[in-house]
């Protein structure tokens, strides 16, 4: 009864779509051939590469992040050569087990579900491999499935001490217009993103950055099929092969609108509005689980994603929140992906097109949900979280 109404999607993606770019993309078909299509595609790429913080190169792909994988992939090694993935959740090792269908040999480190990269562990591997077969090393900046949050930029350092020439690649589907991330500072050679996250546009293109080192990986992979080869899609001497056929016009046009959105706010600004709506989300939490079984997933809190948070309750609560939440309260909360056992679990998405009213109808949904569901829980919370946002206004 109380569901009627706005619902509100509380996964770590897609998220929030704004009005303004529903709007955007609600027109009819333009000409794929001339005119303004070709003028708005060719100025996502500069402010595609202001977000991500690179003067490298950036191509667009018709497909999800699993297509990013795939394309990255496909453009630095070669069949039989080595990849280094460093698991700290389902979606590094998701990465990892598309490298190995490719026909490459992977390398796996896993550091768990509840840690980030051990950098002193990837040095003292990067050493060991005396002979450089080491290709690339695969790590995930976000994994929307444990909430992890990893260090790139120590990433690159640790390499840089052991002296390795791999190729540093990292994946920010979930944080790029979320958590701040420095391509070229960090020293990124390749980068994967999507659109259905930070980007507040529907699903259905992602993007795959890269650099001068990476294109010299490019020269020497004997291999590219020309749907994922990137060359062409970055020069884009003719229109078609920005794409590789047909563009994607209407998500072209939703994501000029939500680019200008994160840039008119400013950079800065999105990632302080995340990181402060993120800490809200964690002192609600902390007041439950004060008495009861609720706890975030990563204890560091400098460790912890601004984008997505995933939480534990206990089997079978996590499953029964989450149903009452969505029946009840038209709330929708994200499931535990790639947990044990899976009931246990779930995940809270604050990312993109979300503010602090947002976040507070969210808590309150969730503290319903605990009161009617008679699961233990301490009191406080919402009082905790609007005292957190008080504090950051």
């Amino acid at each position: 009864m109380l569901a009627n109404g706005r619902h509100y999607l509380a996964i770590p993606g897609p998220s929030v779509i704004p009005d303004e770019v529903l709007r955007a993309m609600h027109r009819a078909s333009p000409n794929i051939y001339t005119g303004e299509l070709h003028l708005v595609t060719r100025s996502l790429l500069p402010d595609l590469k202001k977000v991500a913080m690179t003067s490298g190169e950036v191509a667009i792909y018709i497909g999800n992040g699993h297509a990013a994988w795939e394309a990255a992939l496909a453009n630095v090694c070669n069949r039989g050569e080595r990849v280094l993935v460093l698991g700290t959740g389902r979606f590094c090792h998701g990465w990892g087990g598309m490298a190995e269908a490719l026909g490459f040999e992977t390398q796996v480190i896993d550091f768990g579900n509840t840690s980030d990269i051990d950098l002193n562990v990837v040095e003292a591997a990067l050493r060991e491999d005396t002979q450089g077969k080491i290709k690339a090393v695969l790590a995930v900046h976000v994994d929307t499935s444990t909430s992890v949050r990893n260090d790139i930029a120590g990433l690159r350092t640790a390499m840089d001490a052991a002296g390795h020439g791999a190729l540093l690649m990292a994946d920010c589907i979930a944080s790029l217009g979320c958590d701040r991330f420095e391509m070229d500072a960090w020293g990124v050679d390749v980068m994967v993103s999507a659109c259905q996250k930070g980007l507040m546009t529907p699903p259905g293109v992602s993007f795959v950055y890269f650099n001068e080192r990476a294109k010299a990986a490019r020269a020497n992979v004997k291999i590219v099929s020309q749907y994922w080869d990137w060359k062409p899609r970055a020069a884009g001497e003719e229109y078609w092969q920005f794409f590789a056929g047909t563009a994607p016009t209407h998500h072209i046009y939703g994501l000029r609108t939500a680019l200008d959105m994160i840039l008119n706010e400013g950079l800065d600004a999105v990632f302080a509005r995340h990181a402060h709506l993120a800490r809200a989300v964690w002192t609600a939490i902390d007041a439950w689980g004060t008495d009861g079984p609720m706890r975030i997933n990563i204890t560091d809190p400098t460790k912890r994603s601004h984008a997505v948070t995933s939480l534990e309750i206990g089997d079978p609560d996590g499953d029964r929140l989450r149903d009452w939440c969505e029946t009840q309260a038209g709330l929708t909360l994200g499931i535990g992906l790639g947990r044990t056992p899976p009931g246990g679990f779930f995940r809270l998405g604050h990312m993109g097109h979300v503010n602090a009213q947002m976040i507070m109808a969210v808590l309150g949904g969730m503290d319903a949900g605990l009161k009617a569901l008679d699961i233990p829980h301490g009191a406080g919370a919402l009082e905790a979280a609007s005292q957190s946002i008080a504090a950051a206004v």
